[in-house]
């Protein structure tokens, strides 16, 4: 029999020196195995004709142990082999062409206009879409929320409560902010609204308690609501708000940062100064608030909580508007209440995030009046058939807060009607 390991074919996958060094272990042990097939052929004749010679096998076995080598007292100064082994060819084959491929046809390898005029239409941004920020003069009022708030008769977990707990809201002043802060107040926390605009963060602060008020008549003990401004991207303004709240307060238990803000451009065109305020008011800001409200706690060595607003955006691209930034600012605040959950858990601070879908805040309904095709297409979008409102973060935003949640941190509670599930 002709050596494997000593055929001209075989030769270029050893060292030359391997080879030498190799060649009596690896012969022998080729060899065996060229023995055992024999045997090995022998025997299943033996066994399928006659069922009267086990030995055979035995033999077989017995003649593979006897043969092999000891590879491990003649390792080669190397080290290093080449593993034996043929692949096939991976040049272009007749049936990489599409027209004879059915599958092929469908993909996006087929040839331009395979797949008809509408390749990719729903799924990609499309740059026509630009909408920028509005200043706060331009700003829609955000109404507070109507018969949330009252009395109610009907049998809940206690833990729900957040009574006696203090809750700060950053961007309180309106939009999701100003709903969740309503709850908040509902579900008996006093409340603290941190905003930009102070003046509209009073007249938040105002509706709040007159609503409160309008929904509990005869109620004589009213929530402590305050209003404060600061900059949530300077840490100095950060902790002079902190000083205010805690001077009006005495306490801080919960947070929720809910300042921010998104705009539409392409990446490659927007501004990279406006990009760095988007990141400042939306990262930086999340930051900020957060760790000062955990120290605070860590120096009270008392438990808290503290939510994020995310959005589903920090999961999933958006179409058709473009908005790169504001999606991996708001992946970075998913991540951070993540981090921040597993760093502050020994201190009882459990942090998590909230991420919302389409909310019909008043800004939003602003701009779909202007862009009712954006509208038919986010809706077209959502599993649900519908934007959602403020008031669905209501309670999800209490039940964060509350103890009804103790055992839950570092998670994400995607409300967008099944949005990021499609």
């Amino acid at each position: 029999m002709t050596c494997f390991v000593c055929s001209p074919l075989n030769r270029p996958f050893l060292l030359a020196d391997t080879h030498h060094q190799f060649h009596s272990p690896v012969h022998t042990y080729i060899a065996s195995l060229q023995t055992l097939y024999l045997l090995s052929c022998s025997a299943f004749e033996a066994v399928t004709f006659k069922m009267s010679k086990p030995t055979v096998a035995r033999n077989a076995i017995k003649a593979l142990n006897t043969a092999r080598p000891a590879f491990t007292t003649a390792r080669p100064a190397t080290g290093f082999t080449r593993p034996l082994s043929y692949t096939a060819s991976l040049g272009k084959k007749k049936s990489d062409d599409p027209a004879k491929d059915p599958i092929l046809s469908a993909t996006t390898n087929a040839p331009q206009g395979a797949s008809s005029d509408k390749e990719g239409q729903f799924a990609r941004t499309d740059e026509s879409v630009q909408i920028e920020y509005p200043p706060d003069s331009e700003m829609p009022t955000q109404p507070v929320a109507q018969g949330r708030g009252g009395m109610h008769f009907k049998r809940t977990l206690a833990q729900f409560s957040l009574e006696k707990k203090v809750s700060v809201v950053t961007g309180g002043a309106r939009g999701l902010g100003l709903v969740m802060g309503q709850g908040l107040v509902a579900s008996g926390s006093d409340l603290a609204i941190i905003d930009l605009n102070k003046d509209e963060a009073e007249s938040a602060a105002a509706s709040l308690i007159e609503q409160f008020r309008k929904e509990n008549p005869g109620l004589e003990d009213m929530p402590n609501v305050t209003a404060h401004y600061a900059d949530v991207a300077n840490p100095d303004s950060v902790s002079t708000a902190m000083a205010e709240v805690l001077a009006k307060h005495g306490q801080i238990d919960n947070l929720v940062t809910s300042a921010g803000f998104t705009e539409n451009f392409e990446a490659i065109n927007y501004p990279f100064d406006r990009m760095q305020k988007l990141w400042g008011v939306n990262v930086d800001g999340t930051y900020l608030f957060a760790i000062n409200v955990a120290k605070h706690l860590i120096e009270r060595k008392a438990p808290g909580s503290i939510v994020m607003i995310g959005s589903m955006s920090g999961s999933i691209v958006n179409v058709p508007q473009p908005q790169a930034p504001y999606n991996a600012a708001k992946a970075a605040v998913r991540h951070l209440a993540a981090s921040l959950a597993v760093e502050w858990a020994g201190h009882g601070i459990r942090v998590n995030c909230i991420s919302p879908g389409y909310m019909l805040t008043a800004l939003t309904r602003k701009i779909l009046e202007e862009n009712p095709q954006l509208r038919d297409q986010w809706t077209a979008l959502i599993p649900a058939g519908k934007m959602g409102t403020p008031e669905d973060l209501m309670g999800a935003v209490t039940f964060l807060l509350s103890d009804a949640s103790k055992y839950i941190t570092g998670a994400d509670l995607r409300v967008d009607g099944g949005y990021t599930v499609t």
